[in-house]
C-alpha cells in the first residue's frame, strides 16, 4: 500500500464458511499423508454443497491411507466444524472420493534422481510481505478481520455463544490511513450465521463486545458504519447456503489485497508444491526483514519453472529500507537454500501441521511448539542485523 491518506479494507471469513470447509478437509488429507509418510505427495480439491461433499485429486503415498480413511477425516473436520443442520450434518452427509494415484509424468519432473535435485512441483510466482502495522507484522484491515471472527468462533466453540450463532461467518474492516499509517476503523461489517429467532438487532449486540475487543481503543466506526448481518437475516449458512470449493479464498489466507498475490492456492497440497513451500519461504523472509529493522515494509517475490529446483529470480522491494535491495536478495539467498527441498529442509514441512492453517490466515500465526507455523519465527534477525 502506499503512503498517504487512504482508506483500505480486507475480508476474512470462519471456519465455517463453505470454502474454508473445503480447505481444511483438503489439508486434513495433507496431514493424514504427510503423517503417515513424510515424503508423500498430495493434491486434493474438496467441493461441498447441501449434504454432500466430493473429494478429487491426485496422491502418492501409503495404502493405508485410503478412501475410507480420507472420508472418515471430512467428517471429522465438519463435526469440530460445529455442522449439525438439516443441511449439512457431519453424520449424514454423503461423501465421494475420488482421489487417485499421482501422474507419473509429474513424479518424473519433480522426484530427484541421480544428479537431479528435486525440482518444483510446477512453475508458477509467490509472494512474501511484512509490514510494521501490527505486533503480528500483518496488515492491520486483515490482522484485525481474523481476530473478531476468531474470537467468536472460540465464544461458540466454549459454549458461549453455541446457542445463538452457527459455524459460517464473514467480516471486513476498513481502515483510515494517515501518512501510510492506520488511525481508526471507517467502517466494520459482520455477517454471522445465527440460530433461528434472533432478530437483526439481537445479533449486533451479541457481536459488538468481540469487535470492541479487537480494535485498538478509540478506533471504533461510527454507529451507522457498524454494519451487523446488513441483509437482515442468516440463518441458513455453509454449504447448505452456498457451494464451497478449495482454494477460492487465497487473499483471506494471505495479506488481505495489501500486497501481491502469485495466484496459486494453499490448501491441499504437500510442501513440494511451491505455491504452498515458497510462498511460506517468503513470508518468512519478508518477516524477518522487517523483524530486523530492515524496512517498515517488505515485498519478496519469487519464480519457478516445474522440475527445475533452483528459483528462477528473487525481487525484494522495501519501503523506508535502510540496506540495499540488491545485496539484500544475495545476503537472504545465501541464508536460506530456495529450492524447494531447501525450504522443506529448513522450515521442517514434512510434517502433518496443514490443518490448522485453513482458517484466520497462514501468516501472522504464532509459531507452535510442534513445528507448526514454522514460517513465522524470526530466528534470522541477528543474522540479517550482522550481514548489514
Amino acid at each position: 500500500m502506499a503512503s498517504g491518506n487512504y482508506l483500505f479494507t480486507s475480508e476474512s471469513v470462519s471456519e465455517g464458511h463453505p470454502d474454508k470447509v473445503c480447505d481444511r478437509i483438503s489439508d486434513s488429507v495433507v496431514d493424514l499423508l504427510l503423517a503417515a509418510d513424510p515424503e508423500a505427495r498430495v493434491a486434493c480439491e474438496t467441493l461441498a454443497t447441501t449434504n454432500r461433499v466430493v473429494l478429487a485429486g491426485e496422491v502418492r503415498g501409503p495404502a493405508s491411507v485410503d478412501a475410507e480413511a480420507m472420508i472418515a477425516s471430512a467428517r471429522r473436520c465438519i463435526k469440530e466444524i460445529g455442522y449439525q443442520q438439516e443441511g449439512f450434518h457431519w453424520e449424514t452427509a454423503e461423501i465421494d472420493c475420488y482421489v487417485h494415484e499421482q501422474s507419473k509424468d509429474i513424479a518424473v519432473g519433480v522426484d530427484a534422481a541421480g544428479n537431479k535435485d528435486e525440482g518444483a512441483g510446477d512453475q508458477g510466482i509467490m509472494f512474501g510481505f511484512a509490514c510494521t502495522e501490527t505486533d503480528a507484522l500483518m496488515p492491520a484491515p486483515l490482522h484485525y478481520s481474523h481476530r473478531i471472527l476468531k474470537g467468536l468462533a472460540d465464544a461458540r466453540h466454549s459454549g458461549e455463544l453455541a446457542d445463538v450463532l452457527g459455524p459460517d461467518a464473514k467480516s471486513q474492516v476498513t481502515l483510515r490511513y494517515e501518512d501510510g499509517k492506520p488511525v481508526a476503523a471507517t467502517s466494520v461489517v459482520v455477517s454471522t450465521q445465527h440460530k433461528a429467532g434472533l432478530d437483526q438487532a439481537e445479533v449486533r449486540e451479541i457481536v459488538r463486545p468481540y469487535i470492541e475487543k479487537v480494535l485498538p481503543e478509540g478506533w471504533m466506526p461510527p454507529e451507522e458504519e457498524l454494519y451487523v448481518n446488513p441483509t437482515g437475516i442468516f440463518v441458513i449458512g455453509g454449504p447448505d447456503g452456498d457451494a464451497g470449493l478449495t482454494g477460492r479464498k487465497i487473499i483471506v489466507d494471505t495479506y488481505g489485497g495489501a500486497a501481491p498475490h502469485g495466484g496459486g492456492a494453499f490448501s491441499g497440497k504437500d510442501p513440494t508444491k511451491v505455491d504452498r513451500s515458497a510462498a511460506y519461504a517468503c513470508r518468512y523472509l519478508a518477516k524477518n526483514v522487517v523483524a530486523a529493522g530492515l524496512a517498515s515494509k517488505c515485498t519478496l517475490q519469487v519464480s519457478y519453472a516445474i522440475g527445475i529446483s533452483k528459483p528462477l529470480s528473487l525481487y525484494v522491494n522495501l519501503v523506508d529500507g535502510q540496506v540495499d535491495e540488491e545485496k539484500l536478495a544475495d545476503v537472504l539467498q545465501e541464508m536460506v537454500n530456495l529450492s524447494p527441498r531447501g525450504i522443506r529442509e529448513h522450515l521442517k514441512l514434512n510434517r502433518p501441521i496443514y490443518e490448522r492453517t485453513a482458517a484466520y490466515g497462514h501468516f501472522g500465526r504464532q509459531p507452535d511448539e510442534d513445528g507448526g507455523f514454522s514460517w513465522e519465527r524470526t530466528d534470522l534477525v541477528d543474522d540479517l542485523k550482522r550481514a548489514f
